[in-house]
């Protein structure tokens, strides 16, 4: 897992900056950051975890890790309940659509005729509409 986050930080850090200071969401921050609840939501999504417990003490044994990746220490669930209620959900919009461009421009630069389209439903980062306890 180490490997894969080390990878997400080179894909999204930089345009990630540019969202979080284009939508403000920073603004009110204490602590932790946007990019912090981006991982935690990340981390949510991949170990199919249901509840904000679940990601708080999934993130809170990879403590080692999430050091190298700007995070100081796993939230929370107050503070990753807060976040989640708080920051703007117009950030991770413009993140997926910079993703998005990127891998359009990615099949674009191999040749690739076709269209990206995504077969399966997308799952969405921002734990506001999901129920978490």
């Amino acid at each position: 897992m180490q490997h894969f986050f080390a990878g997400v930080e080179a894909v999204f850090a930089r345009d990630f900056e540019k969202a979080v200071k284009e939508h403000k969401a920073e603004r009110h921050a204490r602590g932790f950051t946007s990019w912090g609840q981006f991982l935690a939501m990340l981390f949510c999504q991949l170990g199919r975890a249901h509840s904000l417990r679940e990601i708080c003490g999934g993130l809170a044994c990879c403590q080692g890790q999430l050091k190298h990746l700007g995070v100081p220490v796993a939230p929370k669930r107050s503070t990753l309940a807060y976040a989640n209620e708080n920051r703007p959900w117009e950030l991770y919009q413009t993140v997926f659509e910079q993703t998005l461009l990127k891998c359009q421009e990615l099949v674009r630069s191999q040749g690739g005729r076709k269209k990206l389209r995504f077969k399966n439903k997308l799952m969405s980062l921002d734990g506001a509409s999901s129920t978490c306890r």
